[in-house]
């Protein structure tokens, strides 16, 4: 896996016309499989005579979540030509959905994967893709009389603090670019009674 990843961070919208349908392909910054029904039911109400709203998503730095779903559409020719745009265009933690008015000619197959696809290329040209970084994320136990050594580490290392708590032991929950991850474990894991968790990526 890279050390960066490209997404979007605000909603983009994408129009495509063919033989009197229209797609209008809505695209998310996603996180969260729970979101989707949600994004989906505002795009019911604000579409109710749409025939239908195709989707398909990706998800996490290293893209290995991914779902698509044809609502309807002949299997093959809507949720993968979607996903397969956000594969080409290598976008991950984004959702598009694209919105279908049937225009009262059928377009086939081909037809169907080809206005799929140019109405999320649309949406993903309208918005602002953006590089992150992958960051490694750590709970970092340890003992009070630890301290200095510990906050040495922090002060020195470009890490983000994301939560601390101070006591007898103490926790600090932090992010680190993965690139540098192992650098900083080692640094820390030579400090006496620590206890480091890795989190896993964002």
């Amino acid at each position: 896996m890279g050390d960066t990843y490209k997404t979007i961070e605000q909603p983009a919208e994408g129009l495509f016309k063919d033989k009197g349908s229209k797609f209008l392909a809505y695209a998310y910054p996603f996180t969260d499989e729970e979101e989707l029904k949600t994004r989906i039911a505002e795009l019911k109400d604000l579409h109710p005579k749409a025939r239908h709203h195709c989707w398909a998503y990706r998800l996490t730095p290293d893209r290995s979540i991914f779902r698509a779903n044809d609502d309807g559409e002949p299997s093959g020719s809507a949720g993968k030509p979607i996903l397969n745009t956000l594969l080409s265009n290598d976008v991950t933690n984004i959702l598009v959905v694209v919105v279908r008015y049937f225009g009262g000619t059928l377009l086939g197959v081909p037809g169907l994967i080809n206005a799929y696809k140019a109405a999320t290329q649309e949406a993903l040209n309208a918005a602002e893709v953006v590089e992150k970084q992958v960051k490694q994320k750590y709970a970092l136990r340890f003992d009070y009389l630890q301290m200095n050594d510990v906050m040495r580490v922090m002060k020195e290392e470009p890490v983000t603090i994301l939560k601390q708590e101070f006591d007898n032991q103490c926790l600090i929950e932090f992010t680190i670019r993965l690139s540098l991850s192992e650098s900083v474990a080692g640094r820390l894991q030579k400090i006496e009674d620590i206890e480091l968790e890795s989190i896993g990526v964002i």
